[in-house]
């Protein structure tokens, strides 16, 4: 029987029985499938209690009493790939001995599991988490540093290989573009539907909330955030992108972050405008004590500096607020604008009433902080000439890594050497490419001998200055060499080609597979993190231990595109979103066409008029001109209704 393939389960809506909440609702294939899972654990499970789901994306957490104390197992929604990411994140930080939930290892000793298309974890669950209080300025701080550190924490972070990596970090400017984009469609969404009641509303705040983004965008490229960005992802580390009230909360130690499946790389402060905006909004005002007291508390966990702060403050300014509570329109338009619209522009109009007298306040305070240095620093490459030992010839380089391409060097040697004389070249004046090691091609290098060797004198080239290209060991593909035989052994002579002047390939190791199948020598998995919470360290820069999968199913493909289930529910409603446009601007074209062509018909109308009475006009002086009169006969007419009857005239003249 095939296995059960996870996906949204969101239209179910119908089939389930009356009442069921889907956040509190799993398919039973999916849970059977999460106690075949914990199987591969160390572990007995007594109770299985589902905390919450998320029926549109297809992911769930449950937490389990086992022998081992509480546990929570959860299935992420995303990708494997996209998973992976995460998982290496999080044990990455366990190591860093930041506050996260630590990793359980299967039996196997790997760090999760592979089963219905998705990646499956087990961590610690702890009892003692508790979120801070959300009235007073001080649980806000402490959010707000524990944000800090974690993201302190973070920085210096490498994906494990096979992982698709996940980074906003290049993405602003994109970001602000869209957005501007879809107030734009607002508008015509609005203009579609103007008898509906929050349509002029809309349509009188749209271009204000147009023009702060534009401005921010403005801003954005004027400032230093193209520096800021150059310097690379690790340097920034990750923002979690949901922080917030319930995944911050208070613990052992300070703030523990949980439900980090959504991290990626991005400028961290990101995660603190959230925040503060959202409880701004919240409060119904903004307030400079609370908006400064979460930033001095977010700097001591992770200091800032003067451009760091100027580009929070644009993202402030950004109408992030009205763009979240208006943006449901497009997928009901009609019942948007009639019933739920008037009181989200109320609140968010009263909100905006203090925003920009604290923004203004607020950016005094870039004063406060240091200037930060953005510029990457050009290092030259060192050549190290110090004198060389007796049994080599020359100093080793460091070679270039990004290009797969080694020149062959052919051995020099100086005039005094082709002399005869007996005071050679340095060595260190001899070029020397190492091979790149990142590609998977190696340059064959011919067996080259000295012209003392040709001649048959016993001085031979020594075997330091015969280029040596080492091969590739990142692909798996090696140029086979052909043995090289010197004169000396083709004439039979007993001087044979020393062996260091032939070239030799090491074979490649077989490239690394993607496949999540877990190698037969796995590491162990890191030991719990200690009581007390290490020091984060920002200098490391890879994760000390590779990240392996059990597989429950047999080994698919791999595509690192999304699965279809996963990303039925985002297609759904850009479909929607699409439609809804489509047809508000049909509205608007149709109303204008309508609108011309009344006016096309009046205009028809009053020229039709016009040619009847030109033709009636016409007919009477056909008539009168065809009366037998000498009079009119004897002139010709002048009329251009008159010309078609000028033969006739002719021909009634001439029978006359």
């Amino acid at each position: 029987m095939e296995q059960y393939q996870i996906g949204p389960w969101d239209h179910l809506i119908d089939t389930v029985s009356p009442g069921t909440v889907l956040e509190q609702y799993v398919p039973p294939e999916l849970e059977a499938l999460g106690r075949q899972v914990m199987e591969r654990y160390d572990m007995k499970v007594s109770n299985m209690v589902l905390i919450t789901s998320k029926p549109d994306k297809g992911g769930a957490i449950w937490r389990i009493d086992t022998d081992k104390g509480p546990r929570s197992i959860k299935v992420l929604h995303r990708h494997p790939h996209r998973s992976l990411f995460s998982i290496g994140a999080q044990e990455y930080l366990v190591q860093q001995g930041a506050r996260v939930p630590a990793l359980i290892p299967t039996i196997d000793n790997h760090l999760y599991v592979e089963a219905g298309g998705k990646s499956w974890i087990v961590t610690d669950w702890i009892d003692t988490l508790a979120p801070v209080s959300k009235i007073d300025l001080d649980g806000a701080s402490q959010l707000c540093q524990g944000l800090g550190e974690f993201h302190l924490w973070t920085k210096g972070y490498r994906p494990p290989q096979g992982a698709a990596k996940s980074s906003r970090l290049h993405g602003w400017v994109k970001y602000y573009q869209k957005i501007i984009a879809k107030i734009g469609w607002f508008r015509d969404i609005a203009e579609a539907y103007k008898e509906t009641a929050g349509s002029q509303p809309l349509l009188q705040v749209a271009d204000e909330f147009e023009r702060q983004a534009r401005e921010a965008l403005d801003r954005l490229n004027a400032s230093e955030y193209a520096n800021m960005v150059a310097m690379g992802e690790p340097h920034w580390g990750l923002a979690h992108q949901d922080y917030g009230w319930s995944n911050g909360q208070m613990g052992p130690g300070g703030i523990w972050v949980i439900d980090l499946d959504g991290v990626s790389y991005d400028l961290p402060f990101r995660d603190l405008r959230k925040i503060m905006t959202s409880t701004m909004d919240d409060m119904g005002a903004w307030d400079i004590t609370w908006i400064r007291g979460m930033i001095e508390a977010y700097n001591r966990g992770n200091p800032i500096d003067q451009q760091m702060f100027e580009i929070l403050w644009i993202d402030m300014a950004f109408p992030n607020e009205f763009y979240k509570h208006v943006k449901e329109m497009v997928f009901d338009p009609v019942n948007f604008l009639n019933l739920e619209l008037a009181p989200i522009l109320q609140r968010i109009l009263a909100t905006e009433a203090t925003k920009w007298q604290v923004l203004q306040e607020l950016y005094a305070d870039k004063e406060k902080y240091p200037v930060g240095t953005y510029e990457q620093q050009y290092v030259p490459e060192q050549w190290n000439l110090a004198v060389p030992e007796l049994d080599r010839c020359f100093v080793l380089s460091a070679p270039a890594p990004f290009f797969d391409y080694t020149v062959p060097v052919p051995a020099f040697t100086s005039q005094s050497q082709q002399s005869g004389a007996s005071d050679p070249l340095p060595a260190e004046l001899i070029p020397y490419n190492e091979p790149a090691a990142f590609f998977d091609y190696t340059v064959p290098v011919p067996a080259i001998t000295s012209q003392s060797q040709q001649s048959g004198a016993s001085n031979p080239l020594p075997a330091e200055l015969i280029p040596y290209n080492k091969p590739a060991a990142f692909f798996d593909y090696t140029v086979p060499v052909p043995a090289f035989t010197s004169q000396s052994q083709q004439s039979g002579a007993s001087d044979p080609l020393p062996a260091e002047l032939i070239p030799y390939n090491e074979p490649a190791a077989a490239a690394q597979s993607l496949s999540l199948e877990p190698a037969p020598s796995a590491l162990s998995a890191p030991p719990a993190p200690p009581s007390a919470p290490a020091e984060p360290v920002a200098s490391q820069g890879v994760a000390a231990l590779p990240v392996h999968a059990t597989t429950l199913a047999p080994q698919q493909p791999i595509s690192l595109r999304p699965s279809r289930s996963s990303s039925n529910a985002k297609k759904k409603r850009r479909r929607t979103a699409r439609r809804t446009i489509t047809a508000s601007r049909r509205r608007i074209n149709s109303s204008k066409r309508s609108g011309v062509s009344k006016r096309k018909t009046a205009v028809g109308v009053n020229n039709k008029q016009r040619t009847v009475k030109k033709i009636t006009s016409a007919k009477s002086r056909t008539t009168k001109a065809n009366r037998p009169s000498k009079r009119i006969l004897s002139k010709r007419p002048t009329s251009p209704q008159l010309a078609p009857k000028q033969k006739t005239r002719k021909v009634s003249r001439k029978t006359a």
